[in-house]
């Protein structure tokens, strides 16, 4: 039996403009239309009516809810969010939690009066428990499962095994994972465990210095970074749980004298644009956020085309590695 995917190689186009054909949305001109009614009558293409009369209820919109709009990582996700939306015909409605569980409601309702065709989620803050029969999909996005359809998410977890083994390698001893913490657990908690873990199976010291919640929406850390290193004032390696907090680790360090990457090394997570600004640059873990936006998007995709959902999607990180580790 063909598939939407046979009919787009058929006529020559992507998964997303076939879908748009057969949904009718956005433009598409006489000729693609065409195009696709002739793959599909070669390939005796019979779409899944039942799927295509319930997306019909829904609009071409996607809502998405981010913590923060300012945080480099997020504006980064919405970013490529955003330009993955558009290549499949859709549009996005944007809800910034601010770590406000007050907003559920509010963004519920807002999703449903504008018949969205799915919802990502991409915070901590929002409880889940509250996402229940939704009447369109619930894709979550670096947060576990739970009541959602499906997730995306990185491999935190070798992502913190490799910033650790990064350290060692540079010749650290003293390792520390700087990192803030939720009021809820989510897959980025396992950085902290791939990271000590890989210092425990190196015979290094390691410790895990983690900040309040609260932190997380101003992105204010240095003054917990200071207190930090009068805590540990022999760490020489420094595993940071995001590249914002490794830009200020490097800020606090130029106040105190401490030379990076002399005296102290820094991996920082995330591989955003910040981390090629500062001196020196930022080694980091790079989580592949293109690849992870385009997968949430065709799930919604292939959710209003009936197609199964998978309940998991991970990608794996790699190090980029840049003068805040150097050696020599």
């Amino acid at each position: 039996m063909a598939t939407l995917k046979d009919v787009a190689k058929e006529a020559g186009l992507s998964v997303g403009t076939v879908s748009r054909v057969l949904n009718n949305r956005g433009y598409i001109s006489d000729e693609t239309r065409d195009n696709v009614k002739r793959a599909m009558a070669r390939l005796n293409y019979q779409p899944n009516e039942v799927a295509r009369s319930l997306s019909k209820q829904n609009s071409n919109t996607i809502g998405v809810i981010i913590p923060s709009i300012e945080h480099p990582y997020f504006a980064k996700v919405l970013s490529c969010l955003e330009q993955a939306a558009h290549e499949q015909g859709y549009k996005l409605l944007l809800f910034c939690s601010r770590g406000e569980t007050s907003r559920e409601d509010e963004y519920i309702k807002a999703c449903r009066s504008n018949r969205v065709a799915a919802l990502i989620l991409c915070t901590g803050s929002v409880r889940t428990s509250r996402m229940r029969n939704l009447g369109f999909p619930l894709i979550t996005y670096e947060r576990f499962i739970n009541t959602g359809d499906a997730g995306v998410e990185c491999d935190n977890y070798e992502g913190g095994r490799f910033a650790a083994r990064e350290l060692i390698q540079a010749g650290c001893r003293k390792l520390v994972c700087l990192r803030a913490i939720q009021e809820v657990s989510l897959p980025a908690d396992s950085r902290k465990d791939g990271f000590l873990d890989e210092c425990r199976d190196s015979g290094v010291d390691a410790y895990d210095y983690s900040f309040p919640p609260e932190n997380l929406d101003d992105m204010e850390y240095r003054d917990l970074i200071r207190k930090f290193l009068d805590a540990c004032p022999e760490a020489d390696g420094v595993f940071a749980g995001s590249d914002v907090i490794a830009a200020q680790v490097l800020q606090v360090c130029k106040q105190r004298g401490i030379r990076v990457p002399q005296d102290l090394k820094v991996v920082g997570y995330d591989d955003v644009l910040l981390s090629q600004m500062t001196t020196p640059d930022i080694t980091t873990i790079h989580q592949p956020v293109r690849e992870m936006a385009e997968a949430c998007v065709d799930i919604v995709r292939r959710s209003a085309e009936g197609e199964s959902l998978p309940s998991r999607t991970t990608f794996h990180v790699s190090l980029i590695r840049r003068g805040s580790t150097a050696v020599g």
